[in-house]
């Protein structure tokens, strides 16, 4: 991939940077770094808003097709906005769910009845979005999903518990990976539905973590109901579906991410050289490495969706960048010293201290390290597969 800016990508930056530029300001400029990883809850609705106001300008879903309401922008153009607006320091966004992965994937595996109905408010964000797919004995091993759903006329009835369920709490519809073949095993016999949240058969309970904030959730289904025609691709082969949303979410989104690693690394380094860690020759080599490594996961992510490559390579990106996240909040406990061992009045945590205790569950969510290495070792060098527990 030529990663030099063309004659047009320099001026679409320059739109970018300056569109951004213009409008954090007044209260979005307040702002300005308030969300993220373990921050989901900070200025919820404000941030909200500000997606509204990104809308109406044409600056969500930019990559969409234009028949869908985005505005078909190019690969580099996609990666520069990302680049653009996380340099900016802008808000972390509320609408991931919806304008990264379902939408996504309802426009590569949804009926024309479903992109009409559901898109529109994805893109203008008047629909939030959550993703019900791990449950308490199917997190990392999503293939051992448990809840049922079973037609009952017109509709899909559903039953069961998913878990770490992002942003449930202000969410209008879930998305719902259930199995709907009574005696199927693993990947065969799931559905992939679409739910509204808002019903008596459902209920929400907050789940609170250590960092103090309570973004994930407990969501119970009992004789929860959705329109039979909610069902995303064929009944039964929504596994199908469900990896494909994944890939999705892997996508260029990515990049911007990375540009947010890169700002907690420089404000890393400039607070070893203010309290003199930066001396320590240890200190100062995994400051090196880590400057090192982000740079290579960046290429590589580059490269990964630049090219066609194989559906492995989503594994190799997920282990690169969860470890090295996991491992800069470690790297900040170093750099801290003792005095990243106490909390404020209240538990007030700082925010090195909370970066530590967040990107623990890094090499956890969206597929634990040990499954992706699962993946490549069976996919990728050949061997034999893991085996499964007899039931």
């Amino acid at each position: 991939m030529d990663l030099t800016d063309t004659t047009e990508d320099r001026a679409f930056r320059t739109e970018v940077r300056t569109w951004l530029e213009d409008n954090l300001v007044g209260d979005f400029a307040a702002l300005k770094g308030l969300g993220g990883s373990g921050k989901d809850l900070e200025a919820h609705d404000e941030r909200l808003e500000w997606d509204r106001h990104l809308a109406k300008h044409e600056w969500t879903c930019i990559g969409w097709p234009t028949e869908y309401g985005g505005r078909g922008l190019s690969l580099m153009q996609q990666v520069i906005f990302h680049e653009e607006y996380a340099r900016a320091n802008a808000p972390a966004r509320v609408n991931h769910f919806g304008e990264e992965l379902i939408g996504p994937t309802l426009i590569h595996f949804g009926s024309e009845e479903q992109k009409a109905r559901f898109l529109p408010g994805m893109r203008s964000v008047e629909t939030l979005w959550c993703q019900g797919y791990s449950e308490p004995n199917a997190g990392s091993d999503l293939a051992n999903i448990a809840t049922k759903a079973r037609l009952d006329g017109d509709d899909w009835v559903v039953d069961g518990q998913k878990v770490w369920t992002s942003l449930a709490q202000f969410a209008d519809w879930i998305f719902v990976l259930a199995r709907t073949e009574p005696g199927s095993k693993r990947h065969k016999g799931l559905s992939f539905l679409l739910m509204p949240l808002d019903q008596d058969g459902i209920e929400i309970r907050g789940i609170e973590q250590l960092t103090g904030g309570a973004e994930f959730n407990e969501v119970f289904f009992t004789g929860a109901r959705t329109s039979a025609d909610l069902v995303v691709g064929e009944p039964g082969q929504g596994w199908g579906v469900a990896m494909g949303l994944l890939g999705f979410e892997r996508g260029v989104s990515t990049l911007g991410q990375q540009v947010g690693f890169q700002r907690e690394l420089a404000a890393l380094v400039e607070l070893s050289r203010s309290n003199g860690t930066i001396d320590d020759p240890i200190v100062r080599d995994r400051l090196a490495r880590a400057t090192v490594e982000l740079e290579v996961i960046r290429l590589n992510a580059l490269r990964t969706l630049s090219e066609e490559q194989a559906p492995q390579q989503a594994s190799v990106a997920k282990l690169l960048w969860a470890t090295w996240h996991r491992t800069l909040g470690e790297l900040a406990m170093l750099v801290r010293g003792t005095d990243a061992l106490g909390a404020g009045p209240g538990y007030d945590l700082d925010e090195w201290q909370r970066l530590f205790l967040f990107t623990r569950a890094d090499t956890i969510y969206g597929g634990s390290d040990e499954v992706q290495r699962n993946i490549l070792s069976e996919r990728v060098l050949g061997l034999p597969r893991e085996a499964q527990p007899q039931s």
